[in-house]
Order: C-alpha cells, then sequence, then structure tokens
C-alpha cells in the first residue's frame, strides 16, 4: 500500500512551511514594532478595564447564585 501525497500523517508540513514563510516575511518587512504597539491597550487605566472586565466576567460564569447571607437581618437570624 503507497502512501498517499497528500495525506499528512500527524502534522501538515506544507501549512507549516507556508506558515513559517509567511511569518519570516512580516519580520522582514519590520512592522513587527508597529503591529505590537497596535495591539496594546491605548493606556493603563484601558488595559486596567479589560482585565477588570475580564474577572469580572469569569466570577459571573463560576458564580452559582447571590449569597443568603447578603439577605440576613443583621442578628444574624432569618
Amino acid at each position: 500500500m503507497g502512501k498517499s501525497k497528500d495525506l499528512q500523517g500527524e502534522g501538515n508540513y506544507d501549512a507549516a512551511r507556508e506558515f513559517d514563510q509567511a511569518e519570516e516575511k512580516f519580520v522582514k518587512s519590520g512592522k513587527v514594532e508597529q503591529a505590537a504597539r497596535d495591539a496594546e491597550p491605548k493606556n493603563e487605566k484601558e488595559k486596567e478595564k479589560e482585565e477588570i472586565e475580564r474577572a469580572e466576567e469569569q466570577a459571573r460564569e463560576h458564580a452559582k447564585g447571590e449569597d443568603p447571607q447578603l439577605k440576613r437581618p443583621k442578628g444574624g437570624k432569618p
């Protein structure tokens, strides 16, 4: 049984080669620094805001509902 020319096995060598070539071309283009700056949050406040929003979203995903202790009277008895 012969191997198919299109069969890639555990890795797609053609795609990996194409990616490597595109990456090398991008690096040589001199656009890496600008792309990194464009990807950065515009300022520290924006960065902090994004981190807080991500943390809040994760907390909401893990939340099971409101804490019943929040609805108890101050004496501690229901």
